[in-house]
């Protein structure tokens, strides 16, 4: 568990690395716009309803920056709450997740739909769910003791010389 919590701060900033793939390959982007910072679509990567319009929502950047904004939250968290085992990446999943939401609802690619929602915003639901549930679970249970399996820090009992914890022999 502690793996995962330390693992996951680097998680996110890889996949905001990740969806700068996006844009390099002119793919899952959002609906047509007009905003200053919109990303042009070339013609052969445009939707076939909407061939004539050249810029959408950059949603590989809106991701990308909530990514980076997910990895600095875990790290903010963790120092500050001492979240502990399992937590710290329930938080980066509950967050990540979040986030897919909004940026689901931008865009315009194909996906399939199952009671009005894409199938992609059900997985994220569900697996918000879970995560929020276990930090709720959890928030009150101590960070790592001494002595828990998922502790690595050492007891005072494991840090002294090696000479001063074994019996004199005579």
């Amino acid at each position: 568990m502690q793996f995962a919590g330390a693992v996951a701060p680097g998680l996110a900033v890889a996949q905001a690395i990740g969806r700068w793939g996006n844009y390099f390959n002119q793919e899952l982007y959002g609906r047509p716009s007009g905003l200053p910072w919109a990303v042009r679509i070339d013609p052969a990567h445009r939707p076939a309803d909407t061939p004539n319009i050249v810029t959408y929502q950059p949603t590989f950047l809106y991701e990308s920056l909530w990514d980076l904004g997910v990895a600095g939250l875990v790290i903010w968290a963790e120092r500050r709450y001492r979240l502990g085992p399992g937590r710290a990446f329930a938080l980066y999943v509950a967050a990540y997740t979040a986030g897919r939401g909004w940026v689901e609802a931008l865009r315009v690619d194909h996906a399939n739909h199952f009671l009005g929602l894409r199938l992609n915003d059900w997985t994220s639901l569900l697996v918000f769910a879970a995560s929020a549930g276990y930090l709720l679970l959890r928030r009150s249970g101590p960070a790592a003791e001494p002595g828990d399996p998922d502790d690595f820090t050492e007891s005072p009992a494991q840090c002294e010389p090696a000479s001063q914890s074994r019996p004199k022999s005579q």
